[in-house]
């Protein structure tokens, strides 16, 4: 099958991959500060636009903020349309609209913007104030033009419906579902989401789609790479986790020489492949951004897909 060039999201057209920012700035999950720093992320940011992809992920409590900061002085260096999407961590001690609308004048000063392309609330918790407070303050974001659309993440199928009915209900669409989704973690095709994304109309933003790093074939049972950051509390990081993706990884390979793509490229490639999916993968360096980049422009034929469909399953 024929991979778009572009795909629509909200109001705008964006390739068919984004950048997830999770890893910027962060030393808790992650070894930002250690092993990279911001020298390294300036190099993968560029290297994604000038690669033609321009839609970053970030959220308030990435790198406590920092990933918002570091995001919004990067945009500033550029003169292409950046599409920045950030979320909202409805925690415990916000009960009002105000603190609400608050976070959102948070999240676009550490940004230095005055509008956001994707607003994403990036947990269901309701805790002392309900979903429909916190989506109808932020559909008055979207009415005053600060937020072009709006998202949830990690929301079930009934959760995701819920929210699409209150925005529907005040004329605003529910853009996307952030969930995670790669070729080891399918989830969301048997637990409704995937399908009642696609009958309501909602992308679903992948993150995770290279598990992490499982699927570029780094990690092998008894291979060297070390485990470090989020990876050692992910038990699919163990020799026998890792022994039993094997099998995919091993498709992957085959594949991929024939496209000459590497795996994480053709694990990438398929999850574009599923309708009304966009994955976000991570990318901390230049070379990780041109890995990241090298998933589009081409296509898996259909046979190709199926079979790693099938493998993928297995493994799982």
């Amino acid at each position: 099958m024929t991979i778009p060039t572009t795909v629509q999201l909200g109001k705008s057209a964006i390739a068919p991959i984004g950048v997830g920012t999770w890893a910027w700035g962060d030393s808790f999950f992650w070894t930002y500060g250690k092993e990279y720093g911001e020298a390294q992320l300036v190099d993968a940011f560029n290297s994604s636009v000038d690669a033609g992809i321009t839609m970053f992920d970030t959220a308030e409590i990435y790198g406590l903020g920092e990933s918002e900061r570091i995001l919004g002085r990067l945009v500033k260096t550029r003169n292409e349309k950046i599409y920045i999407a950030t979320k909202y961590m409805p925690v415990p001690w916000r009960v009002s609209a105000k603190q609400v609308s608050d976070a959102v004048d948070a999240s676009f000063s550490r940004l230095g913007v005055e509008f956001v392309d994707l607003y994403q609330i990036h947990q269901p918790f309701s805790f002392l104030m309900g979903q429909p407070t916190l989506l109808k303050t932020l559909a008055r974001e979207v009415e005053a033009g600060r937020i072009g659309a709006l998202g949830v993440s990690n929301y079930s199928e009934s959760q995701m419906r819920e929210a699409h009915g209150t925005l529907a209900s005040l004329g605003i669409p529910l853009a996307v579902n952030q969930m995670q989704y790669s070729l080891l973690y399918r989830k969301i095709e048997s637990n409704g989401v995937l399908a009642a994304a696609r009958e309501l109309g909602v992308t679903i933003l992948a993150y995770s789609p290279i598990a992490q790093g499982l699927l570029t074939g780094k990690y092998t049972a008894n291979g060297p790479a070390v485990v470090t950051g989020a990876r050692k509390m992910d038990a699919r990081f163990k020799p026998e986790g890792l022994q039993k993706i094997q099998p995919i990884l091993t498709t992957l390979k085959e594949i991929g020489e024939k496209h000459d793509r590497t795996c994480a490229q053709v694990a990438l490639n398929w999850l574009i492949a599923q309708p009304g999916v966009i994955p976000i993968p991570g990318a901390k360096t230049a070379d990780q951004a041109a890995q990241n980049a090298g998933a589009i422009g081409w296509s898996l034929n259909d046979e190709e897909i199926a079979e790693i469909d099938r493998v993928s399953r297995a493994s799982l």
